[in-house]
């Protein structure tokens, strides 16, 4: 995929079109962008790309089970410890991090 892909996409999805089935995202490994159409931040600007995640088919010495589908999935429906995206916008907006239930995530 070519940076200006991620930069500039042909479209983009909100969480309405991504959470239902069937879901317009590839169940499968690659890059991908999210972008806002409101900054969350003062010091954002709206519409620009904020983060760039993978979904990589190799890690290490195992195969992968994540895909696209299912990290976009668990970025609106997960939390911080799971997803990169939830953490850095906290950071972002200056949110305090805490550890919830068992203390583990």
């Amino acid at each position: 995929m070519e940076a200006t892909a991620l930069i500039s996409p042909d479209q983009l999805w909100a969480a309405q079109k991504v959470l239902v089935r069937p879901s317009p995202v590839p169940a499968a490994a690659g890059v991908y962008g999210w972008h806002f159409k409101q900054a969350p931040h003062p010091d954002l600007d709206a519409g620009r790309l904020l983060y760039v995640g993978i979904a990589p088919r190799y890690m290490a010495n195992r195969t992968s089970t994540q895909n696209l589908r299912t990290r976009v999935r668990y970025h609106y429906r997960g939390n911080a410890a799971g997803s990169t995206l939830r953490l850095t916008l906290g950071c972002l907006l200056g949110l305090e991090l805490r550890r919830v239930g068992s203390g583990k995530r």
